[in-house]
Protein backbone atom coordinates (compact mmCIF):
# COMPACT_ATOMS: atom_id res chain seq x y z
CA UNK A 1 0.00 0.00 0.00
CA UNK A 2 1.16 3.56 -0.46
CA UNK A 3 3.08 5.21 3.03
CA UNK A 4 0.75 6.66 4.81
CA UNK A 5 0.05 10.35 4.82
CA UNK A 6 1.19 12.80 8.00
CA UNK A 7 -0.86 15.27 9.34
CA UNK A 8 -1.42 18.55 8.14
CA UNK A 9 1.20 20.88 10.93
CA UNK A 10 -0.47 23.89 9.49
CA UNK A 11 -3.61 25.42 8.59
CA UNK A 12 -4.23 25.13 4.41
CA UNK A 13 -3.98 29.07 3.37
CA UNK A 14 -6.68 30.66 1.84
CA UNK A 15 -6.99 30.59 -1.92
CA UNK A 16 -6.88 33.72 -4.63
CA UNK A 17 -10.81 34.55 -4.48
CA UNK A 18 -11.95 31.55 -2.19
CA UNK A 19 -13.78 32.50 1.24
CA UNK A 20 -11.26 30.42 4.18
CA UNK A 21 -14.32 29.92 6.19
CA UNK A 22 -16.13 28.01 4.14
CA UNK A 23 -12.78 25.68 2.64
CA UNK A 24 -12.55 25.34 6.31
CA UNK A 25 -16.29 24.22 7.23
CA UNK A 26 -15.87 22.15 3.67
CA UNK A 27 -12.65 20.61 5.08
CA UNK A 28 -13.49 19.88 8.06
CA UNK A 29 -16.91 17.80 6.62
CA UNK A 30 -14.61 16.10 4.23
CA UNK A 31 -12.31 15.21 7.02
CA UNK A 32 -14.50 13.52 8.97
CA UNK A 33 -16.15 11.63 6.08
CA UNK A 34 -12.54 10.31 6.11
CA UNK A 35 -12.41 9.43 9.70
CA UNK A 36 -15.27 7.19 9.58
CA UNK A 37 -17.81 10.33 10.18
CA UNK A 38 -17.24 10.72 13.62
CA UNK A 39 -14.62 12.98 15.82
CA UNK A 40 -14.03 15.14 18.53
CA UNK A 41 -12.81 18.79 19.10
CA UNK A 42 -9.01 18.15 19.84
CA UNK A 43 -8.79 14.83 16.74
CA UNK A 44 -10.20 17.64 14.16
CA UNK A 45 -8.18 20.28 15.37
CA UNK A 46 -5.00 17.99 15.31
CA UNK A 47 -5.63 16.65 11.65
CA UNK A 48 -7.00 19.46 10.18
CA UNK A 49 -3.76 21.81 11.82
CA UNK A 50 -6.46 24.52 12.97
CA UNK A 51 -6.69 26.30 15.97
CA UNK A 52 -9.33 24.77 18.71
CA UNK A 53 -11.21 28.04 18.98
CA UNK A 54 -11.22 27.69 14.80
CA UNK A 55 -12.91 24.26 15.11
CA UNK A 56 -15.17 25.25 17.57
CA UNK A 57 -16.75 28.17 16.06
CA UNK A 58 -16.83 26.35 12.89
CA UNK A 59 -18.20 22.97 14.39
CA UNK A 60 -21.26 25.37 16.27
CA UNK A 61 -22.37 26.83 13.06
CA UNK A 62 -22.42 23.10 11.16
CA UNK A 63 -24.16 21.69 14.40
CA UNK A 64 -26.58 25.16 13.93
CA UNK A 65 -27.08 24.07 10.15
CA UNK A 66 -27.58 20.61 10.82
CA UNK A 67 -25.03 19.53 8.85
CA UNK A 68 -23.23 18.08 12.16
CA UNK A 69 -24.76 16.72 15.09
CA UNK A 70 -22.76 16.35 18.38
CA UNK A 71 -23.83 12.98 20.54
CA UNK A 72 -24.05 12.48 24.50
CA UNK A 73 -20.21 11.00 24.43
CA UNK A 74 -19.47 15.13 22.87
CA UNK A 75 -18.23 13.35 19.78
CA UNK A 76 -19.42 15.08 16.38
CA UNK A 77 -21.10 13.09 13.55
CA UNK A 78 -22.30 14.38 9.89
CA UNK A 79 -25.60 15.29 10.22
CA UNK A 80 -28.95 14.45 8.00
CA UNK A 81 -29.13 17.85 6.22
CA UNK A 82 -26.14 16.16 4.08
CA UNK A 83 -28.40 13.33 3.21
CA UNK A 84 -30.03 15.66 0.68
CA UNK A 85 -27.06 16.72 -1.02
CA UNK A 86 -25.59 13.59 -1.08
CA UNK A 87 -28.58 12.18 -2.88
CA UNK A 88 -28.91 14.93 -5.19
CA UNK A 89 -25.27 14.49 -6.28
CA UNK A 90 -25.38 10.84 -6.27
CA UNK A 91 -28.24 11.43 -8.75
CA UNK A 92 -26.13 13.87 -10.87
CA UNK A 93 -23.35 11.55 -10.98
CA UNK A 94 -25.95 8.79 -12.21
CA UNK A 95 -26.50 10.62 -14.95
CA UNK A 96 -23.07 11.63 -16.11
CA UNK A 97 -22.31 8.01 -15.99
CA UNK A 98 -25.16 6.23 -17.49
CA UNK A 99 -23.90 6.28 -20.99
CA UNK A 100 -20.46 5.14 -20.15
CA UNK A 101 -21.88 2.34 -18.46
CA UNK A 102 -24.46 1.19 -21.04
CA UNK A 103 -20.84 1.41 -23.57
CA UNK A 104 -19.21 -0.75 -21.48
CA UNK A 105 -21.90 -3.32 -21.60
CA UNK A 106 -22.72 -3.46 -25.37
CA UNK A 107 -18.31 -3.89 -25.72
CA UNK A 108 -18.76 -6.53 -22.62
CA UNK A 109 -21.79 -8.22 -22.43
CA UNK A 110 -21.67 -7.83 -18.51
CA UNK A 111 -23.25 -5.52 -16.13
CA UNK A 112 -21.34 -2.25 -15.55
CA UNK A 113 -21.27 -0.23 -12.23
CA UNK A 114 -20.48 2.69 -10.51
CA UNK A 115 -19.72 3.03 -7.15
CA UNK A 116 -17.85 5.16 -4.62
CA UNK A 117 -16.99 5.00 -1.17
CA UNK A 118 -18.98 6.66 1.49
CA UNK A 119 -17.95 6.71 4.92
CA UNK A 120 -16.28 3.50 5.56
CA UNK A 121 -19.07 1.87 3.26
CA UNK A 122 -19.55 1.27 -0.85
CA UNK A 123 -22.42 2.56 -2.69
CA UNK A 124 -23.69 1.65 -5.85
CA UNK A 125 -25.08 5.27 -7.48
CA UNK A 126 -25.55 3.81 -11.18
CA UNK A 127 -26.08 0.53 -12.81
CA UNK A 128 -26.04 -0.35 -16.58
CA UNK A 129 -27.33 -4.32 -16.92
CA UNK A 130 -26.35 -6.48 -18.71
CA UNK A 131 -29.12 -8.11 -21.66
CA UNK A 132 -28.15 -11.81 -21.13
CA UNK A 133 -31.17 -13.34 -19.14
CA UNK A 134 -28.62 -14.44 -16.36
CA UNK A 135 -27.01 -11.52 -15.01
CA UNK A 136 -25.80 -10.12 -12.09
CA UNK A 137 -27.87 -7.19 -10.59
CA UNK A 138 -26.44 -4.45 -8.05
CA UNK A 139 -29.26 -1.82 -6.52
CA UNK A 140 -29.15 1.30 -7.31
CA UNK A 141 -28.50 2.33 -3.56
CA UNK A 142 -26.79 -0.62 -1.88
CA UNK A 143 -24.26 -0.53 0.68
CA UNK A 144 -21.44 -2.95 1.38
CA UNK A 145 -17.78 -3.29 2.76
CA UNK A 146 -14.87 -2.00 0.95
CA UNK A 147 -12.98 -5.12 1.54
CA UNK A 148 -14.60 -7.60 -0.44
CA UNK A 149 -15.52 -6.10 -3.43
CA UNK A 150 -13.35 -4.98 -6.28
CA UNK A 151 -14.85 -1.30 -6.39
CA UNK A 152 -13.71 -1.11 -2.76
CA UNK A 153 -10.28 -2.72 -3.36
CA UNK A 154 -9.94 -0.33 -6.81
CA UNK A 155 -10.91 2.55 -4.46
CA UNK A 156 -8.64 1.72 -1.34
CA UNK A 157 -5.40 1.00 -3.60
CA UNK A 158 -5.48 5.13 -4.27
CA UNK A 159 -5.77 5.55 -0.40
CA UNK A 160 -3.23 5.99 2.19
CA UNK A 161 -2.19 3.09 4.12
CA UNK A 162 -2.87 4.34 7.31
CA UNK A 163 -6.29 5.68 6.10
CA UNK A 164 -7.37 1.91 4.82
CA UNK A 165 -5.70 -0.25 8.20
CA UNK A 166 -8.02 3.03 9.99
CA UNK A 167 -11.45 1.31 7.79
CA UNK A 168 -10.98 -1.44 8.22
CA UNK A 169 -10.52 -2.31 11.94
CA UNK A 170 -13.84 0.15 11.99
CA UNK A 171 -16.06 -2.70 9.56
CA UNK A 172 -14.15 -5.60 10.94
CA UNK A 173 -13.58 -7.12 7.83
CA UNK A 174 -16.66 -9.83 8.22
CA UNK A 175 -16.52 -13.20 5.78
CA UNK A 176 -19.15 -13.27 3.28
CA UNK A 177 -17.61 -15.97 1.50
CA UNK A 178 -15.25 -18.87 1.82
CA UNK A 179 -13.41 -16.47 -0.89
CA UNK A 180 -13.88 -13.42 1.91
CA UNK A 181 -9.85 -11.85 2.71
CA UNK A 182 -10.62 -11.18 6.39
CA UNK A 183 -7.00 -10.46 7.18
CA UNK A 184 -5.62 -7.15 7.33
CA UNK A 185 -2.10 -7.91 5.28
CA UNK A 186 -3.16 -10.03 2.92
CA UNK A 187 -5.91 -7.51 1.91
CA UNK A 188 -2.87 -5.19 1.52
CA UNK A 189 -1.50 -7.59 -0.62
CA UNK A 190 -4.30 -7.02 -2.78
CA UNK A 191 -4.20 -3.88 -2.53
CA UNK A 192 -0.40 -4.08 -4.03
CA UNK A 193 -1.80 -6.03 -6.61
CA UNK A 194 -3.84 -3.58 -7.68
CA UNK A 195 -1.74 -1.04 -7.70
CA UNK A 196 0.68 -2.79 -10.08
CA UNK A 197 -1.87 -4.25 -12.29
CA UNK A 198 -4.03 -0.98 -12.60
CA UNK A 199 -7.50 -2.80 -11.82
CA UNK A 200 -8.64 -5.18 -8.60
CA UNK A 201 -10.66 -8.11 -8.60
CA UNK A 202 -13.74 -10.17 -6.62
CA UNK A 203 -13.55 -13.31 -7.29
CA UNK A 204 -16.36 -14.59 -5.26
CA UNK A 205 -15.23 -12.37 -2.74
CA UNK A 206 -19.05 -10.98 -2.11
CA UNK A 207 -21.05 -13.72 -3.50
CA UNK A 208 -19.78 -16.74 -4.46
CA UNK A 209 -19.97 -17.30 -8.70
CA UNK A 210 -20.18 -14.07 -8.84
CA UNK A 211 -16.86 -12.66 -10.83
CA UNK A 212 -16.27 -8.65 -10.61
CA UNK A 213 -13.17 -6.06 -12.08
CA UNK A 214 -12.94 -2.83 -11.38
CA UNK A 215 -11.21 0.41 -11.82
CA UNK A 216 -10.77 3.59 -9.84
CA UNK A 217 -11.92 6.98 -11.64
CA UNK A 218 -8.93 9.32 -11.71
CA UNK A 219 -8.68 12.96 -10.70
CA UNK A 220 -12.12 13.27 -9.27
CA UNK A 221 -12.64 14.58 -5.80
CA UNK A 222 -15.16 11.52 -4.63
CA UNK A 223 -13.70 8.32 -4.63
CA UNK A 224 -15.55 6.60 -6.84
CA UNK A 225 -14.56 3.37 -9.25
CA UNK A 226 -16.51 1.57 -12.06
CA UNK A 227 -16.72 -2.27 -12.68
CA UNK A 228 -18.09 -5.17 -15.10
CA UNK A 229 -19.75 -7.95 -12.86
CA UNK A 230 -21.36 -11.21 -14.20
CA UNK A 231 -21.16 -15.14 -13.40
CA UNK A 232 -17.67 -16.48 -12.97
CA UNK A 233 -18.52 -18.96 -15.68
CA UNK A 234 -18.83 -15.70 -18.04
CA UNK A 235 -15.75 -13.68 -16.69
CA UNK A 236 -12.84 -15.43 -18.39
CA UNK A 237 -9.38 -14.43 -18.19
CA UNK A 238 -9.81 -13.29 -21.57
CA UNK A 239 -13.06 -11.29 -20.63
CA UNK A 240 -11.29 -9.47 -17.80
CA UNK A 241 -8.37 -8.88 -20.31
CA UNK A 242 -10.79 -7.29 -22.69
CA UNK A 243 -12.70 -5.14 -19.55
CA UNK A 244 -9.35 -3.55 -17.93
CA UNK A 245 -8.69 -1.07 -20.90
CA UNK A 246 -12.59 -0.39 -21.38
CA UNK A 247 -13.19 0.37 -18.10
CA UNK A 248 -9.63 2.77 -17.77
CA UNK A 249 -11.38 4.68 -20.77
CA UNK A 250 -14.61 5.20 -19.03
CA UNK A 251 -12.76 6.07 -15.89
CA UNK A 252 -11.41 8.47 -17.31
CA UNK A 253 -13.94 10.26 -19.72
CA UNK A 254 -16.25 10.38 -16.78
CA UNK A 255 -13.89 12.24 -15.13
CA UNK A 256 -13.40 14.37 -18.24
CA UNK A 257 -17.21 14.86 -18.18
CA UNK A 258 -17.08 15.82 -14.08
CA UNK A 259 -13.98 18.38 -14.55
Amino acid sequence: MPPAESPRKRAPEKRAGGVQSIERAFGLLETMADHGGVMGLSNLAAVSGLPLPTIHRLVRTLVDLGYLRQEPNRQYVLGPRLIRLGESSSKTLSIWARPHLERLVDELGESANLAMLDGDQIVYIAQAQSHRSMRMFTEVGRRVLPHCTAVGKAIMAEMPAEQVREILQRTGMPRHTDNTITDPDDFAKALVWAQEHGYAMDDGEQEMGVRCVAVAVPDVPTRLAMSVSGPATRMSEELVARAVPLLTAAGEALARDLA
